[in-house]
């Protein structure tokens, strides 16, 4: 493998050694020149088997923590290491479709974006379809991006440097939301592949399964991006407007209207 390649895919892996195989093998599919960094969250003997299979492939590189540090501090460690000039986020119960990364390198070398998203075709936790898919704009402002998160993490491919200046943290709060705000406030406008390249896995578990969980971890970041407490109300607001409206819409088509 070139000493250089052009994207990193950082993968945090923690308890997911029945899906990381999937994970990984919609990597080895993509055209463009990657690595992959899979990080272990801590000791995990099945995850160790698994990766054996891949030992051979110079261009994955596998590592573990010493204790569980949290996937914000996993995704930053991976950061840490990686050669590549772009950043690929891909959590290991996710997959990606064919091309996914070539299609988004081609889009931001056009638009000179600091980051690009795609659309996620959601996934029932066993992996089967729902028929559903989260879309995403062609062009991603920072104003935009207040209202409601349209940006999934193991869609983002990013500059490698703007994640450098600006890590993950505070894992009480939707982290990835906070510095995708970040970011763009720091960087400009981020643009969107209005496909779903993205198989995303839903979890009842995860920080989003519990609405008012993730209404409170919404608020969070909020505070972290040191919001006045009317500012911080007005975004809330808009929030959950764009949720109760999600969910409206989405009963109007089942229903037929």
């Amino acid at each position: 493998m070139k000493n250089k390649p052009l994207v990193s895919v950082v993968i945090p892996a923690y308890r997911c050694s029945e899906t990381i195989k999937k994970t990984i093998d919609s990597v080895l599919i993509q055209k463009a020149d990657f690595e992959i960094l899979v990080l272990s969250d801590g000791y995990d003997e099945k995850l160790d088997c698994v990766m054996e299979e891949y030992q051979k492939d110079d261009r994955i590189r596998y590592m573990k923590n010493s204790t569980n540090i949290g996937a914000a501090a996993t995704r930053n460690k991976g950061v840490k290491m990686a050669k590549g000039r772009y950043i690929a986020f891909l959590d290991a119960d996710d997959w990606w479709a064919k091309d996914k990364l070539q299609c988004q390198l081609d889009l931001m070398k056009r638009s000179d974006a600091v980051l690009c998203a795609t659309a996620r075709e959601l996934l029932t936790p066993d992996g089967k379809k729902t028929g559903k898919v989260i879309p995403v704009p062609e062009k991603i402002t920072y104003k935009k991006l207040l209202s409601h998160n349209c940006i999934a993490c193991s869609s983002v491919l990013i500059k490698k440097e703007a994640m450098e200046a600006v890590p993950m943290e505070h894992d009480d709060c939707h982290e990835d939301y906070l510095t995708w705000l970040k970011i763009l406030k720091r960087y400009g406008d981020g643009c969107g592949v209005n496909r779903p390249f993205l198989k995303y896995r839903l979890s009842s578990t995860g920080k989003s399964g519990n609405k008012m969980k993730a209404a409170k971890m919404t608020w969070k970041v909020y505070q972290y991006m040191g919001f006045s407490l009317p500012q911080s109300a007005l975004c809330f607001v808009r929030y959950a407007f764009h949720g109760v409206w999600k969910y409206a819409a989405a009963a109007m088509r089942k229903s037929g209207l």
